[in-house]
């Protein structure tokens, strides 16, 4: 058994009731620690983050904390109050309804309230509509029942901060120009044309293939494990990240459907975010897999960036 010092990462913010030290056997985990330190004040464990001394988060839960070498070799752990957390299920959930409410609320409810004239939906805009809420309850489906998060909880702020991405941008953004009486979707004509056509196709292939991506990424782990693998197969030997490279293929045929800058909107400001993630996912891949992950050049369009 061994005994560790416990400190406050950030001195002028003292954590009420933090224990000074804690012993850990051989045996201890990430998350045994956290428990161990959340009892005395009562803490949601999961608000307590624990560094090293080089103040590097351990995120890890299931990680042994007698083999944390930088924990170890200074035999003491910081401590931080990550503030009010919620489960990822319950951020993804809530930042995803706000689309699918917001999409269906405008056009079929809404419309007479919004625009001045309020002419029926036309063949295009009842499209639109079905591909934008499709696309969102597929995202609620794999939220519950397909991806494995390597982390419980985030901050309860980016709840808000999730939200104003999809419920302005795919919300409001797209329901207001989309549905409206004076689009090009709505001017468009009483019979599918053939832009229609390939939108939905190319937006059939993008959605089918990211839901293959997020099953192939979801058996690199066990069921509520946090350990990690190279993903390999459909998409994954071209970039690092498919499943973006995919869901930008199903977006694009929605914008085949729309041609609304709207539309343009959304998927640049998403492709901003997911190139950023994919990057970050490029270079620790190549950290935590140095001798056995083939680089990529292109993380999320190929022969493109």
């Amino acid at each position: 058994m061994t005994t560790l010092k416990v400190s406050s990462r950030i001195p002028k913010k003292p954590i009420k009731k933090l224990p000074t030290s804690i012993k850990i056997t051989d045996k201890t985990t990430v998350q045994d620690v956290k428990e161990q330190l959340a009892k005395p004040g009562h803490w949601d464990p999961e608000r307590l983050g624990i560094y090293d001394s080089s103040k590097k988060l351990l995120k890890d839960r299931k990680a042994i904390m007698s083999q944390q070498e930088s924990v170890m070799a200074d035999e003491e752990l910081l401590v931080k109050d990550l503030g009010p957390q919620l489960s990822w299920t319950t951020v993804f959930v809530i930042e995803y309804l706000g689309p699918i409410l917001i999409n269906l609320a405008v056009p079929l409810f809404l419309r007479p309230y919004i625009y001045r004239a309020a002419a029926p939906l036309s063949p295009s805009q009842y499209i639109a509509m079905a591909m934008i809420v499709a696309h969102f309850l597929k995202r609620e489906y794999e939220t519950l029942y397909v991806h494995r998060f390597s982390l419980a909880t985030m901050p309860m702020f980016n709840i808000f901060k999730n939200c104003g991405h999809y419920w302005f941008l795919s919300g409001f953004n797209l329901a207001y120009w989309i549905y409206a009486p004076s689009s090009y979707t709505s001017d468009s004509s009483p019979t599918i044309d053939k832009l229609n056509i390939v939108g939905i196709a190319l937006y059939l292939f993008g959605e089918i293939s990211n839901f293959h991506t997020h099953v192939t990424l979801s058996k690199l782990r066990s069921k509520g494990g946090t350990e990690k693998g190279i993903p390999k197969g459909y998409g994954f030997d071209l970039v690092t990240c498919p499943n973006y490279f995919f869901e930008l293929i199903a977006w694009t045929g929605v914008l085949f459907v729309t041609r609304s800058w709207a539309t343009v909107l959304f998927m640049g400001a998403a492709w901003g975010q997911m190139h950023l993630w994919a990057v970050k996912k490029e270079k620790a891949l190549r950290k935590e897999f140095p001798d056995t992950y083939k680089k990529k050049k292109h993380v999320i369009v190929p022969f493109v960036g």
